[in-house]
């Protein structure tokens, strides 16, 4: 099987994923910029999601450019990523709503090791099949900014109930690691 069902399906659930996190967002009773304020930890998760959501497409995006076909572990490994990433809008409502209280903020971390989780299936799912395509493997790499992310997540989880602004710090950083796509891949899909 080629991979344009697998990829329109993910496109079309990370669509609503980012509609659904956006229709969280209630618009202030108010006129002036004063009503914005209780607003602020609201649109700083919707901020912090939104990219960690589009980082998720984006590396999809190019990483299933290198893949030639699927098989049923690849779409399953798919959708249990698909999965974890649905989990975000929730994670992100409730870590808002309660001003980035602790318990929410470790629960969206460890939403975020989850997805982080689900990839390294759906990569390893991929090379399992297509582990002789020495593009592909060489694309894949060490895997190093992947590793120390998921180290990152477990380490501010239990961090969030000493203090949730490291948490969000550390997850901060993980998203400015993964702002711009995977360069091994791009280089690949180059030559």
């Amino acid at each position: 099987m080629n991979t344009n069902r697998l990829e329109a399906f993910s496109d079309g659930v990370i669509a609503i994923i980012i509609t659904i996190m956006v229709l969280e967002i209630k618009v202030p009773h108010g006129e002036t910029l004063d009503a914005l304020i209780p607003l602020i930890p609201v649109l700083l998760s919707y901020v912090l999601s939104f990219i960690y959501v589009g980082i998720y497409w984006n590396n999809h995006h190019h990483f299933m450019h290198m893949v030639h076909n699927v098989n049923g572990r690849i779409l399953w490994a798919n959708l249990h990523l698909l999965f974890w990433l649905s989990l975000i809008p929730f994670a992100t409502g409730w870590m808002g709503e309660n001003h980035i209280g602790a318990v929410p903020v470790a629960l969206y971390g460890l939403i975020l090791f989850m997805c982080s989780v689900a990839y390294a299936i759906l990569v390893s799912a991929v090379l399992r099949l297509q582990g002789q395509d020495p593009k592909l493997a060489a694309a894949v790499g060490r895997d190093y900014k992947g590793k120390i992310s998921t180290i990152l997540y477990l380490v501010a989880i239990p961090l969030a109930f000493v203090n949730q602004w490291i948490s969000i710090a550390l997850y901060v950083t993980v998203a400015i690691i993964w702002f711009l796509p995977d360069r091994r891949i791009e280089k690949v899909l180059v030559d």
